[in-house]
């Protein structure tokens, strides 16, 4: 089994010098670093990780806790964070949460317990305060989240500012009965864009009604069952904002089942931009989300957070949605923009 020694006979350099390489020391040189790569690979030598962490007090870990890895969003944003880390020198962890405070907890816990280096988290549970008491061992950098009273860096979309473009285009469309999807979780982000979606409405005297808001209404089954409710209504919307495109999907199968022209009887938008979007007829009109830069920008920050050990400081990076125009809520012949 090749030793350390062996790779710096063979890269005709000292001991000392590979091992700053292998530690990532910053004051050795590209050249240095390339020849102890070389001797390395030639020698098939793997250095002890756990040995380097003991010495550096770092892991080279970072734990990304998630909600549901099969939703569309997350699973792109985690292969960007992924490709991020490992361009930087660092795994992943992927810690599914289920929306579960406990869970939430023990997987925080692995900073606490020194496995992790730092967490990097797209949702959270827990009240606020309960989550900050973590800070004391480890950055912790929000992404996709936004919360007023934390200390921390937030990479996040503009909720308020995407709710209110929503209703804006189909304003602009000419309707003014509109309904409103919602995937039922709990958060400043949700309830900033419905304040956005709804203060596009109140600009011109229009309100949402309480019966055309939907809760909890997250899969394609959820989407056929909104528009069984909207079949039984007296007064139907003409445009729905389905906060999915999942449950766009399953409201345009029922709606051409129920041979509803679309998007002459009702439009529909989207969100996520997922393929599925792409290859409804119609095609739908959906939220486009900046997930490779929110996702660079998370990583960047945490990659800093990190080496600079300053875990609290108030850093908001907020990043805006735009709306990829289809044909569930423009005909082709108008259609101006797509994606």
């Amino acid at each position: 089994m090749s030793t350390i020694e062996d790779v710096a006979k063979l890269a005709g350099l000292s001991r000392t010098t590979v091992s700053r390489v292998l530690n990532d020391h910053p004051y050795v040189s590209d050249e240095k670093k390339k020849l102890v790569q070389q001797a390395m690979e030639q020698l098939g030598f793997v250095p002890n990780s756990a040995a380097r962490s003991l010495r550096n007090q770092k892991t080279g870990i970072i734990a990304v806790l998630i909600p549901k890895i099969s939703t569309s969003f997350f699973s792109q944003l985690l292969d960007v964070l992924e490709m991020k880390a490992s361009d930087k020198g660092y795994q992943l962890i992927i810690c599914q949460t289920q929306y579960s405070k406990q869970k939430e907890k023990n997987y925080l816990n692995l900073l606490k317990t020194r496995q992790v280096d730092g967490v990097i988290m797209t949702s959270f549970e827990n009240e606020w305060s309960v989550i900050d008491s973590y800070l004391q061992y480890g950055p912790i950098v929000l992404c996709n989240e936004y919360v007023e009273d934390a200390h921390i860096p937030m990479v996040y979309i503009n909720q308020a500012k995407t709710g209110y473009m929503i209703a804006k285009h189909l304003l602009e469309r000419g309707h003014t009965q509109m309904a409103y999807c919602s995937n039922g979780i709990v958060s400043e982000g949700m309830a900033a864009r419905i304040h956005g979606f709804k203060s596009a409405l109140s600009e011109v005297g229009l309100y949402l009604h309480e019966k055309l808001y939907f809760e909890k209404a997250s899969t394609y089954e959820d989407g056929k069952n909104v528009f069984a409710q909207i079949l039984k209504m007296q007064v139907k919307p003409t445009a729905i904002f389905t906060g999915s495109d999942l449950v766009a999907a399953g409201i345009i199968s029922e709606a051409r089942t129920a041979d509803w022209r679309l998007p002459g009887d009702l439009a529909v938008v989207g969100y996520d931009n997922m393929e599925i979007a792409k290859l409804l007829e119609p095609m739908v009109t959906t939220v486009v989300l900046p997930v490779e830069e929110m996702a660079t920008k998370a990583m960047d920050v945490m990659y800093e957070k990190i080496h600079n050990k300053h875990y609290r400081s108030l850093e908001k990076h907020e990043f805006l949605s735009k709306l990829a125009l289809r044909e569930s809520t423009i005909y082709r012949r108008n259609l101006v923009a797509t994606s």
